[in-house]
């Protein structure tokens, strides 16, 4: 956990507009003839329509030999940047292409690792986050004229630390995978300090695999492999126990394969966000069920979080935090009151008012439930808002104890954070009302709303593989299987793109 200092939060930078479309103003309203009425006022002039004119052709420049290889080279790097599994362009076959085939497999492979490999239908409606539209062309066509060809193929993956190290754990895990991965561990009683066999021995030599540290040899299960073994249940996202038991076994048999995969996965996530990212952000990772709060580009403070089970799938967007509500009442979604609340109210008549749940009717008929702000409610004392199309937000939570587990993914969709006091005052630092002032209000027991001055951007993440600050690794489990989703639509993308490129 990191200690937590106040930030100075800036007015964020307003990035929405590249990733969600800006909607037109609405149409002038006409009669049913068609004509815009005018009430009795003349009705000004209209301009004639003009078409704009068409943009020039494109001519494809002609590459100096110098400038022909660098892109060549570019090109059959595609697999050490995510786009593809195999590796069969690696083999400099791109160099062999005449200067029109090679721009345009040039322009492909800049769009693929600009802004990722897939099509808008590609993407699942609860990938909430899209790249912005790009056309390599304009950059292409002046770097080959001012022979700065090198700094443009530099300037197109994402320009992020994450990103960068995911690309240096795609080459370690592909060498792995390509010396014939490792060996699946056998199913068998726990293993802990003083085990020994045959057992034992194989896992030393799993371990070593990924960890340097580890001996290869030795049949004892002793001080150093106890250490080794926590290491790896943490970068699994595993409970450090020094136990190995099922779980992470199952972790440790995951094929070296599905571990390029995921790896190649989350870099063509990291492609969907903007190039800039905001300084002051608030960051959860969906898989992994934590919060984190950036000022500038440091983390100021962590915490754990419940995230949505699957089936009640957590989406991945970006939005802005614009209020914060103290006390607030659950207005029960319609279908978590139909599928449970109201069977629970008939099964034990009196549920809803044990649980301050009313009632309230709907004009024109029907009715919707809402729990009374308190101790009970199950958003907690305290709402995060921003908007978004899937009515999802971060909220306290009354049921402490999933916080106390290592699997955290138990919400119907939301955010739940273990500290959102900590985050409230971190983002009303500023405020002249609240200030410090957060756990007061909450003791007055009103329901209120405090908008921020300076709404921070808010990113929701599915990152299932990231580096640590050492260069490791770390994996998470894929519970909604979009990992898996990801890595075949690239790869079909991918082999679709080389098939045209060589033909």
């Amino acid at each position: 956990m990191l200690t937590p200092t106040p930030p100075r939060f800036r007015t964020p930078l307003l990035l929405a507009a590249a990733l969600v479309p800006l909607l037109s103003g609405p149409a002038a309203a006409q009669t049913a003839s068609g004509a815009v009425p005018t009430f009795g006022v003349p009705a000004p002039a209209i301009p004639p329509v003009v078409d704009a004119p068409a943009p020039p052709p494109r001519v494809m420049p002609k590459l100096t030999r110098a400038q022909a290889s660098q892109l060549a080279a570019m090109i059959d790097a595609a697999p050490a940047q995510g786009l593809r599994h195999d590796l069969r362009d690696g083999d400099g076959e791109a160099a062999d292409r005449g200067d029109a085939e090679l721009i345009t497999a040039a322009l492909d492979h800049a769009r693929a690792v600009h802004s990722g490999r897939l099509e808008t239908s590609d993407f699942l409606k609860d990938w909430g986050l899209r790249p912005a539209a790009y056309d390599p062309w304009p950059g292409f066509s002046q770097a080959v004229a001012s022979d700065r060809l090198a700094a443009w193929i530099n300037s197109l993956p994402p320009p992020y630390a994450g990103y960068d190290g995911l690309m240096k754990g795609l080459k370690t895990y592909r060498k792995i995978e390509a010396d014939g991965g490792w060996r699946t561990l056998a199913s068998g009683p726990d293993m802990t300090i003083n085990a020994s066999g045959a057992r034992v021995l194989a896992l030393r030599r799993r371990l070593a695999v990924e960890d340097s540290e580890v001996a290869r040899t030795g049949d004892t299960f002793d001080r150093p492999l106890l250490d080794a073994v926590r290491r790896a249940q943490r970068r699994y996202g595993l409970q450090p126990s020094g136990i190995v038991s099922t779980q992470t076994i199952a972790a440790l048999n995951v094929p070296a394969r599905d571990r390029v995969r995921q790896i190649m996965a989350n870099m063509e996530r990291w492609r969907w966000l903007p190039q800039d990212l905001a300084k002051d952000r608030v960051q959860v990772n969906i898989a992994a069920a934590v919060l984190t709060v950036f000022d500038g580009d440091n983390p100021v403070t962590s915490m754990k979080a419940v995230t949505g089970r699957p089936g009640d799938n957590t989406p991945m967007l970006q939005s802005r935090i614009h209020s914060i509500v103290i006390n607030p009442p659950w207005n029960v979604p319609t279908s978590i009151a139909t599928k449970e609340l109201w069977p629970k109210e008939r099964a034990n008549p009196g549920y809803f008012k044990r649980n301050s749940i009313k009632v309230i009717k709907l004009d024109g008929g029907g009715t919707r439930l809402q729990q009374a702000a308190g101790d009970m409610s199950a958003l907690g004392r305290l709402k995060f808002d921003f908007d978004n199309p899937y009515s999802v937000y971060l909220h306290d939570s009354p049921a402490q104890a999933a916080f106390s587990r290592w699997d955290r993914l138990a919400s119907h969709g939301c955010v739940r954070l273990a500290k959102p006091v900590e985050l409230a005052d971190l983002l009303l630092a500023n405020d002249p009302t609240y200030a410090g002032n957060v756990k007061p209000a909450i003791d007055a027991g009103e329901t209120k709303r405090a908008r921020l001055a300076n709404p921070v951007t808010v990113y929701l993440l599915y990152w299932t593989a990231f580096a640590s600050s050492a260069g490791q690794i770390n994996f998470r489990a894929d519970p909604y299987d979009w990992d898996g989703i990801l890595a075949s639509k690239i790869e079909a993308r991918g082999n679709r793109a080389a098939a045209l490129a060589s033909r």
